[in-house]
């Protein structure tokens, strides 16, 4: 097998034009091709190969995968808040860790027999989530909360290490949300503190995220990685938006990891990372100005200036590059 095929194929994996199992699919249909003789034997008669599944009952196993997790994860989120203040310690950590562990074993088979990896990485997600929360009931208090976070998070790199499903990013970002606000309340800024500045230090977290998450997107999923480390470089923002006289930091990161999407979206043209980017410069910069200025008259004017000057440096490029071609 030609090793261009191999790179080409993990081009387009990391890029998130396509999945492992299509990668999978076309290196299997390019070893058989390159098995077969060149010189045709005799017919002879030949076992039949089974056919394989129907698109249509694929599908319809996906569908009852996701039913049959979300219904679990339903049931033990009714029976946690209706029963939690009548159920005894045992009885909560029994519930929350078998919960985890169904989910994690069917996301495990699932993997061992390499079927269904998008449903298989969706139950390990739900898995890692409530095996987190299992721990946090275990132990309690400030360390059962950072023990829960470390090991949803342990449990979702193995996961996407394994699996190099999408959902398990998005697994991974929301635990290490999770984490960036734990560490802050628990850790940096106690109750009995008096420091003023939380918000910051959270934001300083979630710039933390983003890199993970961009470094991430190296060997998984660009695509996806690069997205939510785009929605971390968001949530960074919103913080230093709350943080006393952190305008300036919130427009610095709601300017950097817009930028970062839109100079991906020209090289890669994956729409999500417009989305995210826009999305950030629409909430952040109006913001964040308006707090500087209090005078929503004046910032509106502006953000109609800074409009109306990159559409006519579109249109000018445009002119430009229809000239040349």
């Amino acid at each position: 097998m030609p090793s261009r095929l191999d790179d080409e194929l993990l081009r387009l994996v990391s890029a998130g034009v396509l999945r492992q199992y299509q990668a999978d699919a076309l290196r299997d249909a390019a070893d058989a091709d390159s098995a077969e003789p060149a010189a045709k034997q005799p017919e002879t008669p030949a076992l039949k190969q089974p056919r394989p599944a129907s698109p249509h009952s694929s599908a319809l196993m996906e569908v009852l995968g996701y039913i049959g997790g979300a219904l679990l994860l339903g049931a033990v989120a009714l029976l946690t808040v209706a029963n939690w203040g009548e159920m005894g310690r045992a009885a909560r950590i029994t519930t929350g860790t078998s919960a985890a562990v169904l989910l994690l074993a069917a996301a495990v088979v699932l993997g061992l027999f390499r079927r269904r990896e998008q449903l298989s990485s969706a139950l390990a997600s739900l898995g890692c989530c409530v095996a987190g929360f299992a721990t946090y009931v275990a132990i309690e208090g400030e360390t059962g909360r950072i023990v829960g976070v470390a090991v949803a998070l342990a449990l979702a790199v193995a996961g996407v290490w394994w699996l190099q499903g999408s959902s398990l990013l998005v697994a991974m970002f929301a635990i290490l949300a999770v984490g960036v606000l734990v560490i802050t309340s628990d850790v940096l800024t106690p109750a009995d503190s008096v420091h003023t500045n939380s918000a910051g230090i959270a934001g300083t977290g979630f710039i933390l995220v983003a890199f993970v998450l961009a470094m991430v997107g190296l060997v998984r999923d660009q695509v996806t990685s690069w997205s939510l480390a785009g929605a971390a470089m968001f949530s960074s923002s919103i913080c230093w938006l709350i943080q006393e006289r952190g305008e300036i930091m919130a427009l610095a990161v709601g300017t950097a990891g817009p930028a970062a999407l839109l100079v991906a979206y020209g090289r890669v043209h994956a729409s999500s990372y417009a989305v995210v980017g826009c999305s950030i410069l629409l909430v952040i910069w109006p913001t964040a100005l308006y707090q500087l200025t209090d005078n929503v008259a004046g910032v509106a004017i502006g953000l109609v200036v800074a409009s109306a000057g990159l559409l006519v440096a579109v249109l000018v490029l445009s002119r430009r590059q229809r000239r040349a071609t």
